[in-house]
């Protein structure tokens, strides 16, 4: 069966584009740009395959699709700007073999004008054929949490900017066959500003509950409690929760090094954020020194290592910072997550813990840093020597909280 889409990038982005287009019938290409890959199960994948998905790295069959999206990451780079690497190698390779007519829409994170001034010239050089007049240029901003049981892309409205007017409504059609609502945007600069200003908005607050971490353990305020209380309120308050750091795909963009423009609010919040492992050590070498141990030789057990709860994904977690900082304090550091199987440091393999409440009961101090819904909280705060919950995640007066 012939493919209408082709998903370009198979990664945390492009894979879930790639099941809700199979579950919308559609008949789908996944292209991979690089080694990226998301984590499905075999059963997800024979559904998948089932239901008409079919995996390709013969670029030739891009060209035999009506609508192309391209998924490729664009991590940070050294220099702190997006690496549009992926990006532009998936864009040239689409081009070498773009037909007219098709609709090609970019969904990775990038700089507000990057379609126009960047993607854009490569479908063109690349193809000979023009973006508005030959074929269709569009940016979505990915709306993708992953393990989110509440939304998922059937009931997650998608902003679609296209280079025309046309281009906007094509890109629309497609989408509209995967989500109940499509909200058109002036353009793709707006567009792309779309997903600037949400992936912002996650890191500015949870810096936010993070100062206030800080300052409510300093006043003795017990702040799990002000977050239970303030989100009572029913208009002007989101909450958001603090914990070790922040993970995942989404990175925080203040626009330096692409514009020479900074967003001074997120670059504080970064500055906030990445100060978070450090405090979580702070707090430890704290705790052991109340009950007159030191971290050097303490036996450390860090419980969850995925940036996520309930998710075997690493990508960004700060447990990887606080395992590093331990060691280098002379801590012993071992680990226990049910997702991950095996976890290294710096090339350094570190334990893993088999039966949990036995390495609790033994470790000197445990530090909650993933409320996986598999861990029994009530039980593991008897069980510990000590514990430090970053997550507020067990029952108030059962453990030292963040």
């Amino acid at each position: 069966m012939p493919a209408d889409l082709a998903v370009i990038g198979l990664g945390h982005l492009g894979l879930p584009l790639a099941q809700a287009a199979v579950a919308a019938g559609i008949p789908t290409l996944g292209y991979k740009t690089g080694p990226e890959g998301g984590s499905l199960t075999a059963a997800e994948l024979r559904r998948m395959h089932s239901g008409g998905f079919r995996p390709t790295t013969n670029p030739a069959e891009l060209g035999r699709v009506r609508t192309a999206v391209i998924c490729a990451p664009t991590p940070r780079g050294a220099d702190g700007a997006l690496d549009l690497g992926q990006m532009a190698a998936a864009a040239r390779t689409l081009a070498a073999r773009l037909r007219p007519h098709t609709t090609v829409i970019l969904e990775s994170p990038v700089y507000p004008g990057t379609t126009e001034e960047f993607l854009r010239p490569l479908l063109e050089e690349g193809s000979g054929l023009r973006a508005g007049r030959d074929f269709h240029l569009a940016y979505s901003p990915s709306r993708v949490d992953p393990g989110n049981r509440d939304f998922n892309p059937g009931n997650t409205p998608k902003v679609i900017g296209g280079l025309t007017p046309a281009c906007t409504e094509s890109a629309a059609a497609f989408y509209s066959r995967l989500t109940d609502k499509v909200v058109r945007a002036r353009g793709p600069r707006e567009a792309e500003t779309v997903q600037l200003l949400e992936t912002n908005f996650r890191h500015v607050n949870i810096a936010l509950v993070n100062e206030m971490a800080v300052l409510c353990h300093d006043l003795g305020v017990d702040l799990w409690d002000v977050i239970r209380c303030a989100e009572t309120k029913p208009f002007g308050f989101q909450a958001f929760r603090p914990g070790p750091g922040v993970g995942g795909h989404g990175i925080a963009q203040d626009l330096i090094g692409h514009s020479g423009r900074t967003l001074r609010m997120v670059e504080l919040a970064q500055q906030v954020n990445d100060h978070m492992p450090q405090y979580v050590i702070q707090r430890a070498a704290t705790l052991l020194n109340e009950h007159g141990k030191s971290a050097r030789g303490a036996r450390v057990l860090l419980l969850g290592v995925t940036y996520k709860a309930d998710l075997a994904d690493q990508q960004g977690s700060p447990a990887h910072e606080i395992a590093l900082r331990l060691m280098e304090l002379g801590a012993a550091v071992s680990y226990h997550d049910p997702l991950i199987p095996a976890w290294s440091v710096l090339d350094r393999p570190i334990p893993r813990a088999d039966s949990l409440y036995e390495a609790a009961a033994d470790a000197d101090l445990t530090i909650l840093l993933q409320q996986h819904r598999t861990y029994d909280l009530q039980g593991l705060s008897v069980k510990a020597q000590l514990l430090l919950d970053t997550r507020g995640a067990t029952p108030t007066g059962a453990a030292h909280r963040l």
